[in-house]
């Protein structure tokens, strides 16, 4: 690495990259040339390297991938969810369908039926004979073929064999990355699919000197699809969108420069290539995204535990819907119980009153108590009364519809619900919710107990009914909506849930429906049930609806959870997960990342940090430390693992969900392909500007050379490993020998933690609390 005083001796001008530049490879990538075409065949070392790390990848992937036989951590979830595709029974999840049909997919190939349902940590899979190792060999076999195609981002992108084996070994050994794609858990589909959306964004943008090429479409139609998987497979996927999107970006920025190299486009050429990436990255992902929910809702069309999720419109497109055939038309007078949604408490009151004074000094109306209870009893009896006074004989037979105002009775206290402008004991910033007599119903508090009735997706006056109606009861003087949540009251009102006045009228919890009619007797005309017709709802209105519930409960997710993490302690493996623990033998696996490799990778990321940042404030200073074309692939290609990286894992801190530790696995994929990019960077391995360009994979140059008993002008290939000294060659080598030798080790002392076996002694488990890892058996 020379140091060049601008304005010294060398009269070349070094030009300085953008710090922000992402494109995937730097120029001098092109397609192969005719004469460099037989050198590729002599890549030999790459290709054996290569079947080496992938033999590696899985075996210690697959290796005992039958212990444990009982149900692990989230096996309970995403085994369950391949149990109902299989069994056609509609279940709610907050990431969409993609990997959780894969595993169904898997299911039905060995004939699996789906009787079990995954219910319990440590249930066993061989007493319910469970074909549970087919199931953990489809993630295992992407997390297996997820260390290849790193390798091959290298190789693609020019780096020397080295770097390439340091950044796939980071990942081959990692126990992170192996104890999730052990396991039934959609991480390795989604790691997997980020790391071909990667390589195929490489070879697309090697194909940028021969545009719209059939090749250039495959490439790039295949990146599309890659991200579509990503994105299908779990929310975050939109950070590799992300990567992709700014490296595409900046590269339509560079089209558009009039003085680009190779020549200026017309507005009407670069408007096709414009048109050309939005149609593959945007189009054809978004269209394959829609395509897995449409399968979604092919397969799963019998009821089942994902009903309460959805409005009754939806449900109603379920075979066997219970709600939907046992619903009953609401008269006036009837006595009902109405339950709360999400919560599934009732309404319920009883003659005990607040107390004049809660514990943080504020005073209440002390009026009878109004709350939610988890069981049915007579204290939930209420009766629908109409606003104004009629007799019951002449309102006998009128339905309750949506937009009535109504007044409830409560049968067992004789008393009308009300809700006034006072604090409820838990939201000063809500109303209380309490019942007054009849007198005061019929008198001055008349205006009080009026109740607006909402139905949710009602077009005009429909009937209410049970169960399928789902509605807001809405405060007529206040306009706040009767809502309850899940913090018990204190011991004065028998720890029952709160119920109180919402101001925020549009809130989603704020849903209620009617359970049952007590009063309606089994000989009534209305207790009769006809047979339903399976509904048909389009497809875009399921999918929103579907998409606004995923959001919601997404966004729900912030309660704790004792193994949670936050990022700032992700890149330094701070703590783990305790997956399962078998207390006979003293077995246990704890998801925990190789902390030697996490280490060494977050430190190259510092260091890659500082590099740029040393570079910039030199080049200030007229001091040019770097020739243009090391510049150019340092900021360019090890730019853009570097944004990759960045883009996966900076985003997690603007998050208020429950965040693990296995969230980070895209970004430390992307943190080992910068550990091996820096890696050759630091022994400047390609300091000389190239004279023509070639291919990525050969990542040499093309020199005039004499052909064997011929004469000059003959070009020769150049392959990576001749662009340096054998000194430089030989020191590169050295560390990424020392690099891999201390990956290894430290994959190798916590592989009893990954693969569940064998037990250890409580020494043993000791010795492996470098951190603050809550690890069982160590007493």
């Amino acid at each position: 690495m020379s140091t060049r005083q601008k304005g010294g001796q060398s009269t070349k001008k070094a030009t300085t990259p953008s710090p922000t530049s992402v494109d995937a490879v730097k120029d001098d990538f092109q397609p192969l040339q005719p004469s460099a075409r037989s050198a590729v065949s002599s890549e030999w070392d790459y290709k054996l390297a290569l079947f080496i790390i992938t033999a590696i990848a899985f075996v210690t992937r697959f290796w005992g991938i039958n212990h444990p036989n009982e149900v692990v951590f989230d096996e309970v979830h995403f085994g369950k969810f391949a149990s109902y595709y299989l069994q056609r029974t509609y279940f709610f999840d907050v990431h969409p369908p993609f990997g959780k049909l894969l595993f169904a997919l898997m299911g039905w190939f060995v004939g699996y039926d789906g009787h079990f349902h995954f219910d319990n940590i440590g249930d066993s899979y061989i007493k319910n004979n469970v074909p549970y190792v087919a199931f953990r060999a489809m993630p295992a076999l992407l997390g297996a073929l997820t260390v290849p195609t790193v390798f091959l981002i290298m190789w693609e992108s020019g780096y020397t064999l080295p770097a390439a084996i340091v950044a796939s070994g980071l990942v081959l050994f990692d126990n992170a990355h192996i104890g999730q794609t052990r396991l039934i858990l959609l991480d390795a589909t989604l790691v997997f699919a980020m790391s071909v959306s990667v390589l195929s964004y490489v070879r697309f943008y090697k194909m940028r000197h021969d545009p719209f090429g059939r090749k250039w479409w495959k490439w790039l139609l295949l990146t599309g699809v890659a991200l579509s998987c990503v994105i299908s497979t779990k929310y975050v996927g939109v950070f590799t969108f992300l990567t992709i999107g700014s490296a595409v970006a900046l590269d339509l920025w560079g089209l558009l420069d009039i003085n680009r190299k190779g020549g200026a486009l017309s507005l009407r050429q670069f408007g096709k290539h414009f048109a050309a990436r939005v149609t593959g990255l945007i189009v054809v992902p978004f269209i394959f995204y829609l395509f897995w929910f449409q399968v979604h809702f092919a397969i799963l069309n019998r009821s089942g535990p994902g009903n309460d999720f959805m409005s009754p419109e939806f449900q109603e497109t379920l075979s066997d819907n219970i709600m939907t055939a046992n619903s009953v038309g609401i008269d006036y007078f009837d006595s009902i119980t109405l339950r709360h949604k999400e919560t599934k408490t009732y309404l319920h009151s009883h003659p005990d009153k607040y107390p004049l004074r809660y514990e943080d000094g504020r005073v209440s109306s002390q009026g009878q108590q109004v709350t939610g209870y988890p069981f049915n009893d007579t204290n939930n009896h209420w009766q629908v009364l109409p606003a104004t006074s009629f007799p019951e004989d002449k309102l006998s037979g009128q339905r309750v519809k949506s937009g009535d105002l109504i007044k409830l009775r409560h049968l067992v206290t004789d008393s009308y619900l009300l809700s006034h402008d006072v604090a409820s004991p838990y939201y000063p910033t809500n109303q209380e919710f309490t019942t007054v007599s009849v007198e005061l119903a019929d008198g001055d508090r008349h205006n009080d107990t009026l109740f607006e009735l909402r139905i949710e997706g009602a077009k005009g006056k429909s009937d209410l009914k049970s169960l399928s109606s789902h509605f807001k009861l809405i405060h007529n003087p206040t306009k706040v909506a009767m809502w309850t949540h899940t913090k018990p009251l204190p011991e004065w009102a028998f720890k029952q849930a709160e119920i109180n006045g919402n101001k925020n009228v549009q809130q989603t919890s704020n849903i209620w429906y009617v359970d049952e009619i007590p009063s309606l007797s089994a000989d009534s005309e209305r207790s009769k049930k006809e047979p339903r017709k399976i509904k048909h709802v389009p497809f875009f209105k399921k999918y929103f609806e579907l998409q606004r519930a995923i959001f919601h409960h997404n966004n729900a997710l912030t309660s704790s959870h004792p193994y949670s993490s936050q990022p700032i302690q992700w890149p330094f493996v701070l703590r783990g997960i305790s997956f399962w623990t078998q207390n006979d033998t003293r077995q246990q696996i704890y998801f925990l990342g190789n902390p030697v490799g996490w280490w060494i990778a977050s430190s190259v990321l510092a260091v890659f940090a500082g590099i740029v940042g040393a570079d910039q404030l030199s080049q200030r200073r007229g001091v040019d430390s770097l020739d243009e074309r090391t510049r150019s692939r340092f900021y360019n290609s090890t730019g853009f693992f570097f944004l990759a990286w960045a883009a996966h894992y900076l985003p997690f801190y603007l998050m208020g969900r429950q965040l693990f530790l296995h969230h980070y696995l895209p970004a430390h994929l992307a943190s080992a392909l910068v550990t091996g990019a820096l890696l050759e960077f630091i022994f400047n391995l390609d300091p000389v500007a190239l004279e023509e360009n070639v291919d990525a994979k050969m990542a040499g140059k093309v020199a005039n050379s004499t052909k064997k008993g011929g004469g000059p002008g003959t070009k020769r290939v150049v392959p990576a490993r001749e662009r340096m000294g054998g000194n430089s060659m030989l020191a590169l080598w050295g560390a990424a020998g020392v690099v891999m030798t201390l990956v290894v080790g430290g994959w190798y002392f916590f592989l009893p933690l990954t693969y569940g076996k064998p037990g250890l002694s409580a020494a043993e488990v000791v010795r492996r609390k470098w951190l603050g890892y809550d690890l069982h058996f160590a007493k």
